[in-house]
């Protein structure tokens, strides 16, 4: 018996209903339709992690922007799903497959604050508002190292809620992603790009995960297939790197843990990865940061093993007793 032809009607992209996830999911939405000349239409879910206002390390912050999303793939209320890379939990389900990660936005994080300020120009006393215990680690770390007199406080909620504490007047400025507000078109708003090296992004920031059914059944295996032309080897194999680190360090997404990998030239030719991690007290006391370089991977094992191998010299200087939250 011949198989079946693939269904040829539109095809439903599960996302979260934040002005965000849906700009990120129009934009891999538009290049699937490229990709596939099928419409895509998006099925906008709400996570637990969207109505919830309590801090994400409170809540168990693993996993509570994907569950709802993984949950409507495995009831096949949606097709394929788009998650922020940094929210996904570093265990991959048995019955969904990782179809795609595109190249990546700006990884870094930035600050948004009256007046144009740069950090370096806060004024004594400032409140910085970030929703990330890793950001609040290493600017504290940032702040005490340099002299500075800041105040780090918790927010929740989408950009504009959180630029609207700026505004307001109640916050003299926000940390929040690059990678975002370039999706959503508000580079502008940017008052100073934070340097990876006083700031480590989370493991994952600016990439995409794009996330479908395993292979079940002729039409699953055919999506894989299209959603793995949008694949970007470098940011996956960056990617992977990171989230091994996380995995070996038994951290949750809301964990005070900092990764970065990138790719060393020398000139025109690719030398070496180098994978760079943090983990921190909340306070800025005490920071853990080391790095280590590799051959470039050839394989994702490969990349996998720089990141056990960088967490295993971060666990030896003490970094298991710095985690706010471990793995459930």
């Amino acid at each position: 018996m011949s198989e079946p032809e693939p269904v040829q009607g539109a095809l439903r992209l599960g996302t979260r209903r934040s002005q965000l996830a849906l700009a990120q999911s129009g934009q891999v939405a538009d290049a699937v339709h490229r990709l596939t000349g099928r419409p895509v239409e998006l099925v906008e879910i709400t996570t637990y992690g969207d109505v919830s206002r309590e801090d994400l390390a409170q809540i168990g912050g693993t996993g509570v922007f994907v569950t709802a999303l993984r949950e409507a793939l495995l009831r096949g209320e949606v097709d394929f799903a788009v998650h922020s890379l940094k929210d996904l939990p570093t265990a991959q389900p048995d019955d969904l497959v990782l179809a795609a990660v595109p190249g990546r936005e700006d990884p870094r994080d930035v600050l948004v604050a009256r007046d144009d300020l740069k950090f370096t120009d806060l004024p004594r006393g400032a409140r910085v508002g970030t929703g990330s215990t890793r950001r609040t680690a290493q600017l504290n770390a940032y702040a005490r190292a340099h002299d500075l007199d800041i105040e780090v406080v918790p927010v929740r909620g989408n950009v504009d809620t959180r630029i609207g504490f700026v505004r307001s007047g109640e916050l003299d400025a926000v940390v929040l992603a690059a990678a975002g507000l370039n999706r959503i078109g508000r580079a502008g708003e940017v008052t100073d790009f934070l340097s990876v090296d006083m700031v480590l992004p989370a493991p994952g920031q600016g990439a995409l995960a794009i996330e479908c059914r395993a292979g079940n059944t002729f039409h699953d295996s055919d999506l894989i297939a299209a959603l793995g032309e949008l694949d970007d080897p470098d940011t996956r194999a960056a990617v992977t790197a990171e989230r091994s680190l996380l995995a070996a360090l038994e951290a949750g997404c809301s964990a005070p843990v900092g990764a970065l990998a990138d790719l060393l030239a020398d000139g025109q030719i690719v030398k070496e990865m180098r994978l760079r991690g943090v983990v921190g007290t909340t306070d800025g006391s005490t920071l853990v940061q080391l790095s280590t370089t590799g051959p470039v991977p050839e394989t994702y094992d490969q990349a996998m093993a720089l990141g056990r191998e960088l967490a295993a010299e971060m666990l030896a200087k003490g970094a298991a007793g710095l985690m706010g939250e471990r793995a459930q």
